[in-house]
């Protein structure tokens, strides 16, 4: 994830709630990974100071990393994965805050295979909200220039077993106010959604 400082610039919103709504999002992602069945490690790789103590709370592996860009980002979580020899791995951004547990284990049911690539997308069909690789670092990222569809091609490349899964939570991610609004009225969390009200009003 980018330092908090450097995020979400198309978010209308004063630099020091733009900053704590980060911090807050990532609270919130973390917890509903931390509370998934499918899950057995999480790795977060930043190089954003209050991101890496609040990881720490979620017994999170820590990669620091120099904001060269998203795909360098996977290419350090990659080398440690496959280093510690995991099979799998799934990716997710910081900012799909009302995604729930059940949301990631309904993504290991649907995916059965031990090899392929399974991607949901953002809203727009634009962005990557979740991709899961099967083995690690089966593909080469394609994050950061309208990265769904160079993903579902990269992924198509290496393998023919690739899925697209929408699950309506995962793809909300909030990159400006509209995104927001809609979040705060589907009110899928009432409690992290009056955090986002309080904020807004602080």
């Amino acid at each position: 994830m980018k330092s908090f400082s450097k995020a979400k610039t198309r978010l209308d919103l004063p630099q020091i709630q733009k900053e704590d709504l980060c911090l807050k999002m990532l609270d919130e992602v973390l917890g509903t990974i931390s509370n998934c069945k499918s899950i057995d490690k999480i790795l977060v790789v930043s190089k954003d100071e209050q991101a890496m103590k609040l990881s720490k709370q979620y017994n999170a592996m820590q990669i620091f990393d120099h904001e060269t860009g998203v795909n360098d980002a996977m290419d350090l979580a990659n080398e440690y994965l496959i280093d510690k020899k995991y099979d799998c791995s799934i990716m997710f951004p910081q900012d799909i805050p009302i995604m729930k547990p059940s949301d990631i284990d309904n993504i290991f049911c649907f995916f059965k295979s031990e090899t392929g690539v399974l991607i949901v997308p953002s809203r727009q069909f634009n962005g990557t909200n979740a991709l899961l690789q099967s083995p690690v670092g089966v593909m080469n990222t394609q994050y950061d220039r309208g990265s769904y569809r160079y993903q579902l091609d990269a992924a198509k490349a290496v393998t023919k077993n690739t899925s697209i899964a929408l699950i309506r939570r995962i793809m909300l991610d909030i990159d400006d106010l509209s995104d927001l609004s809609l979040m705060l009225n589907q009110n899928e969390k009432p409690d992290f959604c009056k955090q986002i009200i309080d904020l807004q009003k602080a």
